[in-house]
């Protein structure tokens, strides 16, 4: 943890406290420790920020303890559906977003970058916030084996992706889908309702919900 101050490393112990307690029995202190550290290094230099850098680490590392917990069990509630795109700055981040809101938290959804920008794009905020959906907290994650390990279905945005080596028991789906990262709004928008239009039959498809509404 060089890459960060003492106040900044003492926010990351809390954090490794605080995840060892809420994984109590399913994961070791060690593991945390391990998962973490690595999601710090990874993150490093994304942020202005040190203390943020903290932040996003324990929320990036508490998503792959859950995707890595979800490898033991037999059974799992929820469908898990990772959306893989470039900078997981556009498309990936509205896939999953709106995977979430058109099967009313009936599927998991993330989204990851092959190769993680520095943040969502702005344009894909503004037009996600016209269909009611706030990404002001969403951030760029790069891929994580966990996450990708512990998916259900594994969507890629496209040949920019790069090769994506997806687990044999894990469907996979390929959406050829514009980039809307610093593209002119009108354009933002439409790929927007192109991928929703994806997503209602994904959703229908694998929950059998409604995804009209």
């Amino acid at each position: 943890m060089d890459e960060l101050g003492p106040v900044a490393q003492q926010h990351v112990r809390r954090a490794v406290d605080a995840l060892s307690d809420e994984f109590a029995g399913v994961h070791s202190r060690e593991i945390i420790e391990r998962v973490m550290y690595d999601s710090v290094v990874q993150l490093a230099g994304r942020a202005e920020v040190d203390d943020f850098v903290a932040t996003l680490a324990h929320r990036f590392t508490r998503e792959r303890l859950k995707a890595l917990a979800r490898k033991t069990q037999s059974e799992t509630e929820q469908t898990d559906v990772l959306f893989v795109g470039l900078g997981d700055s556009g498309r990936g981040q509205i896939a999953s977003a709106l995977t979430m809101l058109r099967s009313g938290g009936q599927l998991s959804a993330h989204s990851a970058g092959s190769t993680a920008a520095a943040e969502v794009d702005s344009s894909v905020i503004a037009v996600m916030q016209e269909l009611g959906v706030d990404l002001d907290e969403a951030y760029a994650k790069p891929l994580s084996p966990e996450v990708l390990e512990g998916a259900d279905v594994v969507v890629t945005m496209g040949r920019s992706v790069g090769e994506i080596t997806v687990p044999e028991r894990t469907v996979h789906l390929d959406w050829r889908v514009g980039d809307p990262t610093g593209a002119p709004i009108d354009e933002v928008r439409r790929v927007r309702d192109d991928i929703d239009r994806r997503v209602r039959d994904l959703v229908e498809h694998l929950s059998g919900t409604d995804s009209t509404a």
